[in-house]
């Protein structure tokens, strides 16, 4: 972590220059043209995250959110749902959970830091996939350099009704599978995609996996898809699906991280 660190210091000077786009919310058919596939995974009425549709069954989100933000407990498939293009009452699409994968060597512990972060990726199969025009999967991406831009979708307790689009934010820093990034986050962020937006359509290249602060600015770590989520795929292919490797939530990676999983009510 240190390494991570040293990087972050190295690297936030030297792009704190380069301008962020401000959220846009996206309150309309016409904002959310194109981003559909966008949604907002509930949990019992308790919690939610973002995630993102990247196949007619799967979506793609964050491990720590399939575990319940007061007990810890996986979550069952039973108790989360998801609703692709949420705004303001209304889906483009919405279904249930069939089955959840989280990444074998996803740990919460602060012990496990490097785990935390490089794997902190989850798959959700719907019991219906979702085959509409309106709704279109997105493709996923080799992780970005540093110093590129990107941008990233995402609903948080302040937008729970509605998600908010940040065109340009800018990869800060980048160790193994762990990225840190100037994009704006807060609780309910948890799963949202960062994308690649220099090609004709958007491609994920990463996941929210915390907000965090560093010398008082504040970043958001991603965690990377490259080896992980194919490896991933892999086992939600083959239906195994366990959870491992839950411990208590650490807190302390920069000067602070706090997972943002959105609690209802909040």
């Amino acid at each position: 972590m240190k390494n991570l660190l040293a990087i972050v210091v190295l690297l936030l000077s030297g792009f704190a220059a380069q301008a962020d786009s401000q959220l846009k919310p996206i309150l309309t058919g016409d904002q959310n043209r194109g981003w559909e596939a966008v949604g907002r995974l509930d949990f019992a009425g308790r919690s939610f995250c973002t995630g993102s549709l990247i196949s007619e069954r799967y979506v793609l989100t964050a491990a720590h959110c399939m575990f319940d933000v007061e007990t810890k407990a996986p979550h069952k498939p039973s108790d989360v749902t998801f609703r692709a293009g949420w705004r303001n009452g209304r889906a483009d699409a919405f279904r249930n959970a069939k089955a959840i994968y989280v990444h074998p060597e996803f740990s919460s512990s602060a012990d496990q830091l490097h785990d935390r972060l490089s794997n902190d990726i989850a798959i959700i199969e719907l019991a219906m996939p979702i085959r509409t025009t309106s709704v279109q999967p997105f493709q996923t991406a080799t992780r970005p350099r540093a110093g590129q831009e990107v941008g990233v979708v995402s609903y948080a307790h302040d937008r729970a009704e509605s998600p908010a689009l940040q065109e340009v934010c800018h990869v800060t820093a980048r160790q193994g599978g762990v990225l840190v990034t100037s994009c704006n986050v807060d609780f309910g962020s948890s799963g949202a995609p960062i994308f690649d937006l220099s090609g004709d359509t958007p491609r994920i290249v990463s996941v929210i996996s915390a907000k965090a602060s560093f010398r008082g600015e504040p970043v958001s770590v991603g965690t990377s898809l490259d080896g992980a989520l194919s490896e991933l795929l892999d086992i939600a292919s083959q239906g195994r699906y366990l959870f491992q490797k839950v411990d208590a939530t650490s807190r302390d990676v920069l000067e602070r991280v706090q997972p943002v999983v959105g609690a209802s009510g909040q």
